[in-house]
């Protein structure tokens, strides 16, 4: 047995984060309101911010997400086509769309209804000082009826290179239904998309050993940056946010999947912390969502037919650490300017938040976008946000963990109920290291 065993993928995502923190924190000490520090190398000097942070961090982290990000769109789609080809009863996509909406709706609200009562139970916007440069310049989020209709691409090909994930939602299925519909051409379009999706997520496998190298360059120039003396400022605000994450990931999420399966949370608890990881890290669900698709057929045993639906969905419209963000900073935001709200006001927020979680699905800077829509609905002041702008950087990260959780919770419950979950699969606790085993690029080679 050779005793250079290499250590799991996990292992060394979590070793490249944690060495990631500890640089990046060591050069922000270091460094703190300073100049440029300089290393004297003899015949020249080394910037440290200029070389490593601005230079070899940023180059390293900024390529990595621009590697999974350019994975998100062929996966999406082709897994799509693939999914909805198959599918041999045309009704089966709309019981598929309408539970996976229903729940995602339901989680997002229970989510900022947790968030609420214990914001209000903490009150972290006491003794806050206002800060008096605080401006925040509020974008205008789209109107329900603008968001239905621009879910329909007017050019698929345009929605791809945008990145528009409703819109490549909806062509996928309208292509996959015509596959399916089509007779011996569809069954001959079905086994190239087949071929293609192995291809895809071969691909995944091996841009997934860079992991450990990406993750250390994010984490390490995000906490050379990063405003520690903010995050003590607002501590009780910074708190409550993740508490209530916490609340949601572990509590809330487990009850459900429990309750509406059967299924052990532990065990589905344990098969997410890759994609909780990349989540963190990476700070987008989107990004992470070949991860999030791997995690949810390899290792909870979703079918693709229900996974290639549900995980792309749940990356677009799914907000429920945003939405619990925005209860959080909308009880802080009303304390810090003695907005006293009453029990109408707070269920006019729950509303709202839950309704917009779809309305700004794909907007750049939905979270903030989404608040401000829930500040002007209840009539508080929108320059509040700014107040918290500073820490939501690495809030952020952690909800983006909870949304990623929520989107393979959501999987696992309707894969169960349309009978297409391996439960096998679910309960083998070796089926996530076979994964990690099958993402050794040495093996690959071998295999090759």
């Amino acid at each position: 047995m050779s005793h250079n065993k290499k250590m799991s993928l996990t292992t060394r995502i979590m070793l490249g984060m944690v060495l990631g923190v500890i640089l990046g924190l060591l050069i922000q000490t270091i460094l703190g309101d300073k100049p440029e520090v300089a290393i004297p190398l003899g015949l020249f000097d080394l910037p440290v911010k200029g070389f490593f942070v601005d230079g070899l961090f940023h180059i390293g982290g900024q390529i990595f997400i621009a590697s999974l990000k350019m994975l998100v769109v062929p996966l999406v789609f082709i897994s799509l086509v693939v999914g909805t080809c198959s599918l041999s009863d045309p009704k089966k996509l709309g019981r598929l769309g309408g539970k996976s909406i229903l729940l995602y709706l339901s989680t997002t609200a229970i989510a900022i209804t947790v968030a609420i009562s214990l914001a209000l139970l903490i009150s972290p916007g006491g003794g806050v000082a206002i800060p008096t440069t605080a401006t925040f310049d509020a974008q205008q989020a789209p109107t329900l009826a603008q968001v239905i209709i621009g879910m329909f691409p007017t050019n698929p090909i345009n929605a791809m290179a945008s990145g528009k994930m409703l819109q490549v939602i909806v062509f996928a299925l309208l292509f996959g239904i015509a596959m399916a519909l089509s007779g011996d051409a569809g069954k001959r379009c079905a086994k190239v998309f087949e071929d293609l999706n192995t291809v895809v997520l071969k691909l995944v496998t091996l841009l997934m050993n860079l992991a450990p190298y990406g993750v250390f360059c994010l984490m390490a120039k995000l906490f050379t940056t990063i405003e520690m003396d903010l995050i003590v400022e607002l501590g009780k605000y910074f708190l409550v946010v993740v508490a209530a994450l916490l609340i949601h990931a572990f509590v809330n999420y487990s009850i459900m999947l429990k309750v509406l399966t059967g299924l052990s949370p532990l065990t589905f608890l344990a098969k997410m912390k890759d994609a909780c990881m990349f989540a963190f890290s990476t700070s987008s669900s989107s990004a992470t969502m070949p991860v999030t698709l791997e995690t949810a057929t390899k290792k909870l045993g979703a079918h693709n037919s229900v996974a290639s639906f549900t995980v792309p969905l749940g990356a677009t419209i799914n907000m429920d650490g945003t939405a619990i963000m925005q209860g959080v900073a909308t009880v802080f935001i009303a304390q810090v300017f003695a907005v006293d709200l009453t029990l109408s006001d707070y269920l006019m927020v729950i509303l709202t938040a839950t309704l917009a979680s779809v309305g700004t699905a794909g907007v750049p800077g939905v979270g903030l976008i989404m608040l401000a829509m829930v500040l002007n609905q209840v009539g508080l002041p929108v320059e509040g946000i700014a107040i918290i702008m500073g820490v939501d950087r690495l809030l952020d990260m952690t909800r983006t963990a909870v949304n990623v959780t929520g989107d393979c919770m959501v999987t696992c419950v309707v894969a169960k109920s349309e009978g297409e979950l391996d439960i096998d699969v679910f309960n083998d606790a070796d089926a996530a290291k076979d994964l990690e085993e099958n993402m050794d690029l040495e093996k690959l080679s071998k295999k090759a």
